[in-house]
C-alpha cells in the first residue's frame, strides 16, 4: 500500500468564523464609554460590577494623587503611549479632559504614581473591551 503525504492543513480542525452580531459592536463599544457596561449589557453583573469600580477607582485615585492625564500628541513616544492608555479610560478620560484635570506638573512622588494609576485604569477597561467582545461572539462565557 502506497504513502501518501498529509499536508498540516488536513490535520488541522478548521474553525468557523464567528458572526458579527450587533452586541459583538454595541459591547466593546460600550464599555469604553461606560467602563463595565459591556458585561453589564449581556447580564454578566458580578464581572461588569468588578470592572467598573475597579476602573473608576483606579482613575479616581490617581486624580486624587495629582496624576498627569496626557494630551494626544507627537512628540515623545513616551507620552504618546501615556495617551493611549489615558484614552483606554473611555468616559472618564473624557469628563476627566473637559474638567481640565490632570494638568498640573508632576511635583512630587506620589503625583507620579497617580499618573500610573491612571494609565492602568484605561489598560484595564481596554482589557474590559475585549472580554465583552469575547463574551458577545461566544467564544467566552
Amino acid at each position: 500500500m502506497p504513502k501518501t503525504e498529509v499536508t498540516a492543513s488536513e490535520v488541522q480542525p478548521k474553525v468557523a468564523a464567528q458572526p458579527i452580531t450587533g452586541m459583538a459592536v454595541v459591547a466593546p463599544a460600550l464599555a469604553w464609554l461606560i467602563p463595565g457596561a459591556g458585561h453589564l449589557i449581556q447580564k454578566k453583573w458580578g464581572r461588569g460590577l468588578l470592572l467598573m469600580f475597579s476602573v473608576a477607582l483606579l482613575f479616581v485615585l490617581g486624580i486624587l494623587m495629582e496624576g498627569k492625564i496626557y494630551k494626544p500628541n507627537t512628540g515623545d513616544l513616551l507620552d504618546m503611549l501615556g495617551f493611549v492608555g489615558d484614552a483606554g479610560a473611555g468616559g472618564l478620560y473624557i469628563i476627566s479632559r473637559i474638567m481640565d484635570l490632570g494638568t498640573l506638573p508632576i511635583a512630587h512622588a506620589t503625583a507620579d504614581y497617580g499618573t500610573k494609576f491612571i494609565v492602568i485604569s484605561g489598560l484595564l477597561n481596554v482589557m474590559a473591551m475585549v472580554d465583552a467582545y469575547h463574551i458577545a461572539i461566544g467564544k467566552k462565557q
